[in-house]
């Protein structure tokens, strides 16, 4: 079920701010050293990830040029100033806790590779495991936010859901139209790439770098175009 991954990950997101509403009151120690060991966790998944290219200088290309799009684009800051005028707008009504705490969450969940590439995995290749990660993830993040947000965190689950299950939809389908030998050589390198950007986020979870993680993201599809390009010119 390509769904299975994006259904779980909208189920921990009410679970987490359902448990949120219950504990109010959370050391923050024990915050710290559990997104630390959160964040630990998605660094080993990101260098599994990563080992698994076949080809590493399109990896190396991939994210090489990614950042240069990226960070021409402005990808992150035209994120965090999109996020900001909707907490501007949305905060100014009546409900101002539930309007913060939904745009906030909602920000923190749909922006971010895990979100694509768990999905694309999920419809691709029925692999469910960067989602299960990142529903863990946001499981504890949510119930984090909504001790000091409120309960507008637990909305944030229905465009995530309608977000990472749009792509994985899509995913199904591209087979249909790519040849078998080109997807698989995609699925590798894709995976590879992925899993240093989910590494890079570990390393944001844990504190060490505050790596712009999200003008990384062209490098998914640099990933497809120099991999078409391999395929189909070089021959490698």
């Amino acid at each position: 079920m390509f769904l299975l991954g994006t259904i779980v990950n909208g189920l921990l997101i009410i679970i987490g701010t359902l448990l949120g509403r219950l504990l109010t009151r959370i050391p923050e120690n024990m915050k710290a050293t559990v997104m630390h060991g959160i964040g630990l966790a998605v660094m080993v998944l990101g260098l599994q990830m990563g080992f698994k290219s076949a080809n590493f200088l399109i990896v190396i290309l991939s994210l090489v040029i990614g950042a240069v799009l990226g960070e021409a684009w402005k990808l992150e800051d035209k994120l965090n100033s999109a996020g900001d005028w909707l907490e501007r707008k949305l905060g100014s009504k009546g409900e101002g806790s539930i309007s913060q705490g939904f745009v906030t969450a909602t920000l923190i969940f749909v922006i971010g590779a895990m979100a694509i590439i768990g999905a694309l995995d999920s419809g691709i290749r029925g692999d469910h495991d960067v989602l299960y990660t990142k529903a863990i993830i946001d499981g504890f993040t949510a119930l984090i936010l909504t001790t000091t947000l409120g309960i507008g965190v637990l909305f944030s689950a229905i465009p995530v859901m309608l977000y990472q299950g749009i792509i994985a939809l899509f995913a199904t389908q591209i087979d249909k139209f790519i040849p078998q030998a080109l997807m698989d050589s995609f699925i590798l390198e894709l995976t590879a790439t992925g899993g240093v950007m989910i590494f890079a986020i570990g390393l944001n979870l844990i504190g060490l770098t505050k790596i712009r993680v999200a003008n990384l993201l062209p490098g998914i599809l640099v990933t497809g175009v120099l991999v078409t390009i391999s395929h189909y010119m070089i021959g490698i």
